[in-house]
């Protein structure tokens, strides 16, 4: 049950709130490199599903990859539960939204071995990884309007499009909505980290920017993978098992798992 926090105070007092940090993180190592973050969101009263997950992974110590259900070898759609199991992930989210045919990205795809999607549309932010150069970032979030893509796209195997969240500048580029749902996304902070993040509780794209924005953990650029049922996450350590699942767009619970054709999955290196 999501209960909207509605507090009324006076206004010296409510600008004292606002000049305050409103959000805070319990962070929980998981492994050497991978941290779980747990924050609530400040739309809701504290509930299991009213908390925004942060996976928080050191790309110098994970590897990121790119998995196709279009690809001859990759097999068909499974669940972000299902995706870590057969390829020995660690982590899986989604990578971006997919077309009706349910196999093909909404826009530019593709990994190494394999194009899933050769069309670039106007969106704005590209997940680069596999670098093909050496001094080039292992994972870098390439912004059209900072970055320039045409020379960019031949550095890196593995690229994932999507709607950007953030401008070059840190700025909400999502306007305000009434619509809300759950959300999947990805980021990557000031160091360099790679981010996995998860929102069972509906949020618009908008509040849900605003929130991780205020979080503690140096964002710098972040772009929209999933919403709604088909958001996933899923976590798989040699203590923990978690997995995180989407609400449907019109507000009901999910109570089955959607199969995914296109998912990012981390693993160990070495």
């Amino acid at each position: 049950m999501y209960t909207k926090k509605i507090i009324l105070l006076p206004i010296f007092l409510l600008s004292l709130f606002l000049s305050e940090p409103c959000a805070s993180i319990n962070w929980d190592t998981l492994s050497n490199g991978l941290e779980l973050g747990r924050a609530l969101s400040p739309l809701y009263e504290p509930s299991d599903s009213a908390y925004i997950h942060i996976l928080r992974i050191d790309p110098a110590v994970y590897s990121l990859h790119l998995m196709n259900a279009s690809h001859p070898e990759q097999g068909q759609r499974l669940t972000a539960r299902e995706w870590a199991r057969q390829e020995g992930f660690t982590a899986v989210i989604n990578a971006a939204m997919f077309q009706r045919d349910f196999l093909r990205s909404v826009s530019f795809m593709k990994s190494n071995e394999h194009t899933n999607n050769s069309f670039v549309s106007r969106d704005k932010s590209f997940l680069a990884f596999d670098p093909l150069a050496e001094k080039l970032p292992e994972i870098k979030i390439i912004d059209r309007e900072c970055d320039d893509f045409d020379h960019l796209r031949n550095k890196y195997g593995s690229m994932v499009q999507s709607i950007r969240m953030l401008s070059c500048t840190g700025r909400n580029v999502w306007q305000k909505s009434e619509r809300r749902w759950s959300i999947a996304s990805v980021g990557l902070d000031s160091t360099g980290n790679l981010l996995f993040f998860h929102a069972t509780a509906p949020h618009s794209v908008n509040e849900f920017i605003d929130v991780i924005k205020d979080l503690p953990i140096s964002l710098k650029r972040a772009m929209y993978m999933e919403g709604g049922s088909q958001a996933q996450l899923f976590i798989q350590t040699e203590t923990r098992s978690l997995e995180f699942i989407g609400n449907y767009s019109s507000g009901g619970r999910a109570f089955t798992v959607s199969a995914l054709p296109n998912v990012l999955g981390i693993m160990k290196k070495n």
